[in-house]
């Protein structure tokens, strides 16, 4: 088992930026009377967050959690970023309801090519420990696989409620899903983690961490989980339900994505996603409970979104972009154009193009008569085939340039 090292820094004890930073954006904090005196003792503090590569980007609902690093990194604290490329295989099954299937370790080098890069949008790279779980865990033999086993007991696993829902619907639960808090909590002994950070569906595992260093002998961490938050279709933010805005997407449809949310949601987002203050958040809440048009402060919530991945000239243009587009029934400047062969089925190039998922999600928007040409007609027949060069309008913000060969 890898050890590393503390190194000294000095840190900062400014109680008003503590309590900000265990509130602002937080679920719950475990021990929270414990986590307030290591902050306020100075002590450079090992702070934990691992991040599974399930998908190739990051998306706003991660990215909160590495702002909170960050915070922590700001104050002068060490910075340990798991990257669960041994975990990912596994499947982390926190808050899912069906069995989640183990990854192929291909397509998880494949996620990891930029992972560095795009975290260290957020969180200082080279001032923090970017490790591997894969390093310790592919190491453990048997034995001490076994041991770790004996951490935790079959009533305790069958006590989470996704496990239990779905037991009691007579659903599959794997055994290898029990050994994914296990896992992670090793890793708090790996890197001798003073803190572990999450989201709120990852209590359990994060607890886990507390009781499998207490049988080594170590310190038990302290936790802190940050609120969850829900993407474009006002579900759980998740990859695996394509509802995400990811911090590498293009400035326009960053912008897009985030116009397209629900109203109820402007607030969080500026909580959870951006560097507004709290008292300015709140002059919005009281504006917005007053009748104040929600448009206008979602374009503000937008604007700094796209500034904070992309800075204030994207920002900007992104703000004209989408006035041209959606207001005065302009395209996208980025619109992206293709070439296909005459008579090519139109379902086939939205698929080919990552347009739409699937011919039932075309057919479906075909029959509410969400496809069409810019400025001209709907199309009203699935089996549409391109005879000439188009310029598309797919649903409300998706569009397209088709040119014949």
């Amino acid at each position: 088992m890898k050890l590393f090292g503390r190194k000294p820094d000095i840190v900062n004890t400014n109680e008003a930026k503590i309590d900000e930073l265990l509130s602002r954006g937080v679920e719950d904090v475990f021990v929270k009377e414990s986590l307030k005196k290591k902050l306020l003792s100075g002590k450079v503090l090992r702070i934990k967050l691992g991040i599974d590569p399930t998908s190739a980007s990051i998306h706003l609902g991660r990215a909160t959690l590495l702002h909170k690093l960050r915070k922590f990194q700001d104050l002068g604290h060490k910075a340990v970023l798991i990257v669960g490329d041994f975990t990912a295989q596994i499947g982390d099954p926190s808050d899912k309801l069906e069995k989640r299937p183990m990854l192929d370790s291909a397509k998880i080098t494949e996620n990891l090519k930029n992972y560095k890069e795009i975290i260290g949008k957020i969180i200082n790279v080279e001032r923090a420990e970017f490790v591997y779980n894969g390093d310790w865990l592919s190491k453990l033999g048997f034995v001490e696989v076994c041991r770790l086993a004996e951490t935790f007991s079959v009533q305790q696993m069958m006590a989470r409620r996704n496990f239990k829902e779905r037991f009691d619907k007579g659903e599959e639960v794997s055994l290898r899903e029990f050994m994914y808090p296990l896992m992670q909590g090793y890793d708090s002994v790996a890197v001798q983690a003073d803190i572990e950070i999450g989201g709120f569906d990852q209590l359990f595992n994060l607890k886990a961490g507390r009781v499998i260093q207490k049988q080594y002998g170590m310190p038990e961490q302290d936790v802190l989980t940050t609120q969850m938050l829900e993407g474009t279709d006002g579900r759980k933010m998740s990859s695996s339900w394509g509802n995400v805005i990811n911090i590498t997407d293009a400035p326009n449809e960053m912008f897009g994505k985030v116009m397209s949310l629900r109203d109820e949601l402007i607030t969080k987002y500026f909580l959870l996603c951006t560097n507004v203050s709290a008292k300015e958040i709140s002059e919005i809440e009281a504006s917005l409970k007053a009748g104040d048009n929600p448009r206008n402060f979602k374009v503000c919530l937008a604007k700094e979104i796209v500034a904070l991945y992309h800075g204030n000239a994207f920002a900007e243009a992104a703000v004209i972009n989408f006035e041209n587009t959606f207001k005065k029934g302009g395209i996208p400047d980025d619109t992206q154009e293709v070439e296909v062969v005459l008579g090519t089925a139109l379902v086939e190039v939205l698929l080919a193009n990552g347009i739409v998922k699937s011919k039932t999600e075309f057919r479906r928007l075909v029959s509410e008569g969400a496809v069409g040409e810019v400025g001209g007609e709907t199309i009203s027949g699935a089996e549409f085939a391109v005879t000439k060069d188009l310029t598309l309008k797919i649903g409300k913000k998706r569009f397209l340039k088709v040119r014949v060969k």
